[in-house]
């Protein structure tokens, strides 16, 4: 899970203008780090000029989702990211991001734009860069998702036992008729509920 870039954009025209910008290219070649920047900016832009305030939008091109928020005071976000980034953490981070930049930048000052990175912006997107460290859902849905594996595996090993046991006794010719019947009638009884 990885974010690309973040940037902020200004509504209030007809073509939205960019406010600021943070990008992580680092997982690309050097030589192909500015094309890809290029994109990004191409995309965001795209993106943020065809979303209208209060709406929001998610869009897939192959591995990557550009999610784009635009609140009703004509400010928004372009968050992208890879497939595998949960859209809710996502968001969350737009609008935090969008908030932040307004406590730093009020609208009165939007005349000399795209602004320098915002120091706690930055340090966000590092952040989220790992939504379970930067969010507290998706970390207790990641600890129950691995809770959920190893109940699995612990499920499937007694169920792989019981089938062992079970044909062992089938097979034993040293037990008695009675022991065999008490074993079936123990583990009939003892088995209280059916796991699907």
């Amino acid at each position: 899970m990885r974010i690309l870039s973040l940037s902020i954009w200004n509504k209030e025209a007809e073509k939205a203008v960019e406010l600021m910008t943070v990008q992580d290219v680092s997982q690309f070649g050097y030589f192909q780090r500015s094309s890809v920047q290029e994109f990004l900016k191409f995309t965001a832009q795209f993106m943020a000029d065809r979303t209208a305030p209060g709406e929001r939008k998610s869009v897939k091109e192959k591995e990557y989702i550009c999610h784009t928020l635009v609140k009703s005071d004509k400010v928004g976000g372009v968050l992208i990211c890879d497939e595998e980034y949960p859209q809710r953490v996502a968001y969350s981070f737009i609008l935090k991001s969008l908030d932040d930049f307004c406590k730093h930048h009020p609208k009165s000052t939007w005349r000399g734009t795209p602004f320098p990175e915002v120091l706690e912006i930055k340090q966000q997107f590092d952040l989220f860069q790992d939504p379970r460290k930067a969010d507290s859902i998706t970390a207790i849905q990641g600890d129950l998702d691995e809770t959920k594996v190893i109940l699995y595996n612990t499920i499937e090993q007694v169920l792989e036992r019981g089938e062992k046991l079970d044909d062992i006794v089938a097979k034993s010719e040293n037990l008695s008729l009675t022991s065999k019947q008490f074993y079936k009638t123990a583990k009939s009884t003892n088995s209280c509920c059916t796991i699907l």
